[in-house]
């Protein structure tokens, strides 16, 4: 079974995928005018023009709780999961994707503001109004319900085991019961309880993971030019492509990319559409920021800390700086990423559920989603992740397409 679905994880995220995200994020780039090179000046501009009145979340905690979607254990488990299948070069493709997936982002919460009304919310809005297609609608919102019990929930639960190796069997199951109790009382809050939790969480656990990571870096600092350099040869390098690792290269370093920044698959719209201004400029410039923080800043970080101090996780990474300290941190760390991303992820895959079922088995629902997130503590779950990257595949086709149907809409906007 798990050979199957990894061929058609391969084939989903084959060459045809990485070329729509690639080419969509060009053609936003283009309709956009180099908007990526504005972001800073862009949040500047929108910071003057002060709060919005809609209603909704706070601008920190639409921003936190989109981060925190974003950023889980991609930014440490699956930088690693990159340099060892791709090599240095994957970061370069890495960066690639997140530039092109600023301009994405900030198209999807352009037509998210346009279309979006009541309950119909992000792609579904656009799709469905801008494109006047319920099939694509619906398609869409199947996938992301299933990434959300996928990806969002239960393979993050599950690195959060995976770095606790010495987790002893029979503390397993309470701590299953805990994180259960615990997912359940945050996202039955609704959007303000989940936002709250992540404007607490996320800005410190970033804070210390940034300080840790930039401490390895001083230490071999006389490392840099050559992590640097090997970035840049096994990205460009004539031996990768004459032995036909380039191309694996790229679409590891893409494929992981968009796995961390969520660029492209529609989950920035909907977690967006929750915050208090409909002004679009205001959420795309937001929106890439995130993918700027999450892919250039952290993901960079984890890269360049690994390569600097040789090892193959920031556990033992840190564990050079700090001692027998490094592993139960990098834990926690990945334990308060994790609970950002199922919150963040679970108001995605709910207001996807409610546009396919309505509001009826919305209280159910919730019940069943921390359910299933705390089972990554007692279950293997190698066939979950391959089951994540397809329907994060599956997500993305529609978007895409909608998108890029859509582009001309956004120049006039």
């Amino acid at each position: 079974m798990k050979e199957v679905l990894e061929q058609i994880c391969g084939l989903v995220w084959g060459k045809a995928l990485v070329f729509l995200l690639l080419g969509t994020g060009a053609v936003c780039t283009l309709r956009l005018g180099f908007v990526q090179l504005r972001l800073f000046s862009g949040l500047r501009g929108e910071l003057r023009r002060g709060r919005g009145k809609n209603g909704g979340l706070s601008q920190l905690k639409t921003v936190c709780l989109s981060l925190g979607a974003a950023m889980g254990t991609g930014n440490i488990t699956g930088v690693a999961a990159a340099l060892a299948a791709g090599g240095p070069g994957a970061v370069f493709w890495m960066w690639v994707s997140a530039f092109f997936g600023m301009a994405l982002v900030f198209a999807e919460n352009e037509l998210s503001v346009m279309f979006s009304e009541g309950g119909l919310r992000g792609p579904m809005a656009y799709l469905r109004k801008g494109l006047g297609s319920r099939a694509l609608a619906g398609f869409f919102a199947l996938s992301c319900t299933l990434a959300a019990f996928g990806m969002g929930g239960m393979v993050q639960v599950s690195a959060v085991r995976d770095a606790m190796p010495d987790l002893p069997e029979r503390a397993a199951f309470p701590l299953a019961i805990a994180v259960f109790a615990g997912i359940l009382f945050v996202i039955s809050g609704g959007a303000e309880r989940s936002g709250q939790a992540a404007q607490i969480l996320l800005p410190a656990a970033s804070l210390v993971y940034a300080v840790l990571c930039l401490a390895v870096i001083l230490r071999f600092r006389e490392r840099l030019p050559h992590v640097f350099g090997e970035i840049l040869r096994c990205a460009f390098g004539p031996k990768q492509a004459a032995g036909g690792a380039l191309g694996y290269t790229v679409s590891v370093g893409i494929r992981r990319g968009i796995f961390s920044n969520e660029a492209g698959l529609g989950s920035s719209p909907i977690l967006h559409s929750a915050a208090e201004s409909g002004r679009p400029g205001q959420q795309g410039f937001w929106s890439m920021f995130e993918v700027f923080f999450d892919t250039v800043l952290c993901c960079t970080l984890t890269a360049v800390t690994l390569l600097c101090a040789g090892e193959a996780s920031p556990g033992r990474a840190f564990s050079l700086i700090i001692g027998a300290a490094g592993e139960p941190l990098i834990c926690a760390e990945t334990a308060v990423f994790a609970f950002c991303t199922v919150i963040g992820w679970h108001f995605c895959g709910e207001t996807a559920f409610r546009y396919l079922f309505g509001e009826r088995f919305a209280p159910a629902a919730r019940v069943i989603f921390a359910a299933a997130a705390a089972s990554g503590i007692l279950i293997s779950l190698e066939t979950v992740w391959v089951l994540s990257d397809i329907f994060n595949a599956l997500m993305a086709f529609p978007n895409l397409i909608g998108i890029l149907l859509l582009s001309k809409r956004l120049k006039s906007e």
